[in-house]
């Protein structure tokens, strides 16, 4: 494996690595105004949320890494503490490609990239129309990591106000991911787009957890047909079946392999690993654990 000391690398390298690695990440379409009330508007992938109570969301319009010139949105927060956090989603991509440009300062980025601004309720910038869940902050702190090109301006604030489009809504009134759309960023000139089979559920434990890939016999965790991926799902079972419930799978389920090869037990042991993956396709994982116990069973 490749080691890369990011004191021994250059700052577009080093960039590269961290971009390149860590995605997709969400985009901050953030509004801002300056000290005389102009408009500003700049996309910001170094972005998330970081807790609900209270709801708090940073970006960083960093320094730039070619020149260490500081960004208009960078600015404008720190002149008047206020922004407005737009989501990005499939449909509105091309316009904030362009507000992305290095317009001078003063140009109307709404104007140029013909995105709508809309008056918000309690913060002075603008929210964008297009945007289906717009966040109106108040910045509680900038916090600036370096002096030199590329140093992060972290952005820290406060979201007092969301408004969120109707029509992303499922039935119980949630967020719906399959209409909302959205869109992260990757490294280079990539993107992706959070939608249709590109999206895939997975229960998240909690307390509710599995017994764990440890549970597993040894042959099966050191299984060269299973993957480390299957060997999580098989982990994520809560409860493993017992000895009689493996047995009557094994009689009712699989009495003919079992026969078939009974004087090859190494074949046997491929097939039933075989059997459990094509079991965990379509989500079985109890009878997968089955399978894989019959063996030891036999």
């Amino acid at each position: 494996m490749k080691r890369a000391d990011p004191s021994q690398l250059s700052i577009p390298e080093l960039h590269g690595y961290l971009v390149g690695a860590v995605g997709p990440r969400p985009i901050a379409l953030a509004s801002t105004i300056d000290a005389r009330g102009r408009p500003n508007l700049s996309p910001f992938s170094f972005f998330n949320i970081f807790g609900a109570n209270p709801p708090t969301a940073i970006f960083s319009p960093a320094r730039r890494g070619r020149d260490n010139t500081t960004k208009h949105t960078y600015h404008n927060v720190k002149a008047v503490p206020e922004v407005v956090i737009n989501v990005v989603t499939h449909s509105m991509v091309q316009q904030v490609s362009v507000a992305s440009g290095e317009f001078p300062e003063g140009v109307d980025e709404f104007a140029k990239s013909g995105l709508t601004p809309i008056a918000s309720e309690k913060v002075r910038p603008f929210r964008v129309k297009e945007s289906p869940v717009q966040f109106e902050c108040v910045v509680k702190q900038v916090i600036e990591t370096g002096t030199g090109g590329s140093a992060g301006n972290l952005v820290l604030c406060e979201i007092v106000l969301i408004h969120v489009d109707e029509g992303v809504l499922d039935a119980n009134g949630k967020i719906d991911q399959r209409k909302i759309d959205l869109v992260g960023r990757m490294g280079g000139m990539f993107y992706c787009r959070a939608h249709g089979d590109a999206l895939f559920e997975l229960n998240q434990p909690n307390k509710d957890f599995g017994v764990g890939v440890d549970a597993l016999p040894a042959s099966v965790r050191q299984s060269p047909i299973l993957t480390g991926s299957e060997l999580g799902q098989l982990g994520s079972l809560q409860v493993v079946p017992d000895e009689t419930a493996v047995n009557e799978y094994k009689l009712t389920e699989l009495a003919d392999l079992f026969i078939s090869m009974a004087n090859d037990p190494a074949g046997l042991e491929k097939a039933l690993h075989a059997k459990a993956k094509e079991l965990l396709k379509s989500g079985q994982k109890e009878e997968a654990w089955k399978a894989l116990l019959s063996f030891n069973e036999r």
